[in-house]
């Protein structure tokens, strides 16, 4: 790369900005937000998932965000409902920029029982609901999204393919393990890409024809004309026995009755692209983990597709003392703005921001939220703390299973989880 090549690649997401196109512009985006996660344990008890950090800066919500507006959409409605607090004060924060005097928005939809006195009863549930707003906005298209995936994805591309096949549905699919697909919706398709079955959470997963260690999973992204959509969701609410969920009703019943087409999200060279299900304790550890990679899988340093963020006033993180046995250091890691590593050894990890880590400490393969203090001395090994955290000095974590299980939350793969409450600080109101 040329020295003029590269200082336009320098300054690229400055100048560039990514074109709105009248399919994108007919498009409405919804975002699924409402969602317990109860599968990550205490790091849900007061956060809804897409809510939870990620990545050292980010919340999970803001890679499908960034998707959006990379993609050229920025007619985008989130629906939250499960404690949402949390999740709006960052929305209102970090995605405030948009301006809708233009036809640009992130609406926040809080569960508001628009059509029946019940909350959201399930994914098409919360859709169906919001009909009204949704007419409003007098859509062709609707692009629905949960908030609680790590992907960089090209909507554009998906929304192209889904008008090019007059597809009357289009489902985002990417391979995964044929171990690992009970967790997801799994299809079957044809030469053409278009669906033939779809099962949620099938106990005895479909192979992809030819790759019998993998299936074709559902990745939760739902592109849908808009006259579709209204009359599936109709009859869903209509059905007394549904359970109004998009991977359990909606999806199975329109293959049977509309043009149901995959759309397999594949990297350049024809291979499955980097995706994560952070739902679990384990797969939220590993994923982040990963970013300390040499060259990750997930490249936040893409100026290309920027991940777009609210990020606190902090100064720049600090290595304090380089004397031997008190030496300020992080190798292979992630350090956010505004944290102290204080003669502190930090390895392999993902320090968010404002964290302060004391002398003769060593941090190992763990995920360290938003403001942590870990004390001198101190032993923590493959673990998730999660913000706010005082970890006395002198405290070992990660060291002895059996003790760890006693005190926190251990997962089958040894990553031990650490919260406040944990600890005996009190952050949140909570009746004794």
């Amino acid at each position: 790369m040329s020295s003029s090549d590269e200082q336009h690649h320098l300054y690229k997401y400055y100048i560039d900005t990514q074109a709105v196109s009248d399919l994108t512009r007919r498009t409405l985006v919804l975002v699924l937000a409402g969602g317990e996660g109860s599968r990550l344990r205490n790091l849900t008890k007061w956060r809804a998932k897409p809510a939870v950090p990620f990545g050292g800066k980010y919340r999970i919500i803001d890679f499908a965000l960034s998707n959006c507006i990379n993609s050229g959409m920025r007619r985008i409605g989130v629906l939250t409902q499960y404690k949402s607090h949390s999740l709006i004060r960052h929305l209102q924060r970090a995605w405030g920029f948009m301006r809708p005097e233009i036809g640009e928005f992130v609406e926040i939809i809080p569960a508001q029982q628009r059509l029946r006195p019940e909350w959201y009863q399930g994914t098409a549930d919360a859709i169906y609901q919001n009909l009204d707003i949704i007419y409003r906005h007098e859509p062709d298209y609707v692009l629905v999204l949960g908030g609680d995936h790590i992907y960089t994805m090209n909507y554009a591309k998906m929304l192209a393919a889904h008008v090019q096949t007059e597809a009357e549905l289009t489902v985002g699919c990417i391979e995964v393990p044929l171990d690992e697909a009970k967790g997801f919706g799994v299809m079957s398709v044809d030469e053409e890409y278009r669906i033939t079955r779809f099962t949620e959470k099938p106990s005895e997963p479909e192979s992809v024809p030819g790759k019998p260690d993998m299936a074709l999973a559902s990745m939760g992204i739902y592109i849908f004309s808009m006259e579709f959509l209204t009359n599936a969701l109709i009859r869903d609410a209509e059905d007394e026995a549904s359970q109004h969920d998009f991977g359990k009703n909606i999806i199975p019943a329109a293959i049977q009755s509309a043009k149901s087409v995959a759309y397999p999200y594949l990297d350049s060279r024809g291979e499955p692209d980097y995706w994560r299900d952070v739902g679990s304790l384990f797969s939220y550890w590993k994923a982040n983990i990963e970013l300390c990679d040499i060259e990750p899988e997930l490249n936040l340093y893409e100026r290309d597709w920027p991940i777009w963020t609210y990020q606190s006033q902090s100064p720049p993180a600090k290595f304090a003392f380089d004397d031997e046995g008190r030496r300020g250091q992080a190798i292979d890691s992630l350090v956010a703005g505004g944290c102290i590593i204080s003669g502190a050894k930090v390895k392999r990890s993902v320090i968010f921001f404002n964290t302060r880590i004391e002398t003769g400490s060593y941090v190992r393969k763990s995920v360290i939220l938003p403001k942590v203090r870990i004390g001198k001395n101190c032993l923590i090994k493959n673990c998730v703390i999660d913000k706010g955290t005082v970890i006395p000095d002198g405290f070992q974590i990660g060291v002895d299973p059996e003790e760890d299980r006693r005190r926190f939350i251990v997962t089958d793969e040894g990553i031990v989880l650490v919260t406040p409450g944990m600890m005996n600080q009190r952050l949140h109101y909570e009746r004794d």
